[in-house]
């Protein structure tokens, strides 16, 4: 039953008819995966990072460049975490084929068969003011690896690089974007976690992805996004996933 739904609700998708949002919850969930190291000889065999999603062709994810970082000099084995019907899940692994660390983005082929991609909205669709779905696993995984769903709104659309107020506050990381020139990012009313990283921000009315969950504004460090969250999240633009994804297929 839960399966017709989910096929009757891509359907929906692909007329660009409008679904509910329980609907589209339950069409994008089974596209959105938790992501980690995976070292058979660890325990756990799997060291949860973040949050990804299928895109493209349904062989490729998405999550952060930042997600994606090797621990020292050791090879990094990367995996994605899948919940099997008759219970238990498996692993498949990830290999890490272009990233986009500008723009905070990764991009990794799966093993194994094609899982159904998640829809990417139009370059130009995300306004201030829409109602959006953020997905993904908050809190590194404490609440277990279903899926979790929070709702919220576009704040605002603006440049990723602000002016300081005296050229002294600009760090060289600040710098260096000024000089390659600056982008839109993302702001919204809700609140993302460690954890989020990577997941895909939905259009409310379509279930498109429009962005990817990048960072939330923490007061005084890590450990204020879990005891004192601002409720303000920032996302990277679906068009620089587009263009990874067009980057890749060439």
């Amino acid at each position: 039953m839960q399966r017709r739904c989910v096929l009757a609700t891509a359907a929906l998708w692909a007329a660009g008819v409008r679904a509910d949002v329980p609907s589209l919850i339950a069409a994008a969930r089974e596209s959105v995966l938790p992501i980690g190291r995976l070292d058979p000889m660890a325990n756990p065999r799997f060291g949860f990072r973040g949050t990804a999603f299928a895109a493209g062709d349904g062989r490729h994810v998405v999550t952060n460049s930042h997600v994606i970082t090797a621990d020292g000099d050791r090879p990094a084995q990367w995996a994605v975490q899948r919940p099997l019907p008759g219970g238990g899940q498996e692993w498949r692994r990830a290999e890490l084929v272009s990233r986009d660390p500008e723009h905070d983005l990764a991009l990794l082929r799966l093993e194994g068969e094609a899982l159904a991609p998640l829809k990417l909205g139009p370059d130009e669709g995300l306004r201030e003011g829409a109602a959006v779905l953020l997905m993904g696993f908050p809190i590194a995984g404490v609440l277990g690896f279903q899926p979790v769903t929070h709702r919220g709104m576009v704040s605002s659309i603006a440049p990723i690089v602000l002016p300081a107020a005296n050229a002294s506050q600009l760090g060289d990381r600040a710098i260096a974007s000024l000089r390659r020139g600056s982008f839109d990012i993302v702001q919204l009313d809700a609140t993302a976690y460690p954890g989020n990283s990577g997941g895909p921000v939905l259009d409310a009315a379509t279930g498109e992805v429009v962005a990817v969950v990048n960072m939330v504004l923490t007061k005084g460090g890590r450990e204020g996004a879990l005891t004192n969250p601002s409720g303000i999240s920032y996302a990277i633009p679906v068009r620089w996933v587009r263009a990874l994804l067009a980057a890749q297929t060439r």
